[in-house]
């Protein structure tokens, strides 16, 4: 690479940059065709672009303070680029901090139903202590291309109304977002729950279905396990869906689904 001067018309004059110039210059391209992305939001480093163009254009100057400039360049677009990374390879909870826990709500426990035609009351609110999560539920359907429906707000969690009712033999499906463009969703730690924590439906006659967590699982969007989250169960069971994984700027959307596999329990912790 080389810039052109025009020391008369119609003659070019070939100058070789210094090697300042030259790592500047390769910063600030870098800079611009490589936003960073953090969380869903992709950011440009508009400093560090300005620091680079300064030093790309700072032929003029004393040669130790251009190499000063240049070397800070090309730290601090290092730096920047191993945060992005890190940022983008760590699970989307991990970003904000610590889960504030909640105490267990109180009511009367349902028991475990062992008839597949047992008349169960609809839900109607969910609370997972472990991860401080306390929402009402809507009904979710399913949407023309026989998708599962997504709440239409990341602050409230949806129960699959083609899925049985939490309680009932089967598997109950409850989903919610992860986040969005303004922050977390009501499911944004979903992943960190663990086998053993207990998660509570409160169901339409002030009754709580009480479920232990088996697994948490994440699938890419491409091998999603249908049979398994949807599929018949001998007992009552429930799934938690959320997205997960990467979040791919240029699709808009992560690349994986969070799946927590939990059965019914007939008592608290």
């Amino acid at each position: 690479m080389g810039y052109r001067d025009m020391d008369a018309p119609g003659r070019e004059r070939r100058t070789e940059p210094s090697w300042p110039t030259v790592i500047a210059t390769t910063v600030r391209l870098w800079l611009e065709r490589h936003p960073i992305a953090v969380g869903r939001k992709t950011v440009r480093i508009r400093p560090l672009l300005a620091l680079a163009r300064a030093v790309e254009h700072a032929g003029t100057w004393p040669r130790k303070r251009v190499a000063a400039l240049a070397l800070a360049a090309g730290v601090l677009a290092t730096g920047a680029g191993t945060a992005g990374l890190v940022l983008n390879h760590q699970p989307a909870a991990a970003q904000w901090g610590a889960v504030a826990a909640l105490p267990a709500p109180v009511g009367p426990i349902a028991g475990a139903v062992h008839s597949q035609g047992a008349k169960i009351p609809l839900p109607v609110a969910l609370t997972i202590p472990a991860i401080g999560v306390q929402t009402s539920l809507i009904d979710l359907g399913l949407t023309a291309a026989g998708a599962l429906q997504v709440p239409p707000s990341t602050a409230v969690a949806g129960w699959y109304t083609g899925s049985p009712r939490p309680g009932a033999i089967g598997p109950a499906v409850i989903a919610g977002h992860i986040d969005s463009h303004v922050g977390p969703g009501v499911f944004f730690h979903l992943s960190q729950l663990r086998p053993g924590d207990h998660v509570y439906v409160r169901r339409a006659d002030g009754t709580l279905a009480v479920f232990r967590v088996t697994a948490v699982q994440s699938y890419a969007k491409d091998e999603f396990p249908t049979l398994a989250v949807y599929g018949a169960t001998p007992d009552a069971e429930l799934r938690l869906i959320t997205c997960g994984g990467t979040f791919d700027p240029q699709l808009g959307s992560y690349l994986n689904n969070t799946v927590v596999y939990a059965i019914q329990v007939s008592d608290g912790p």
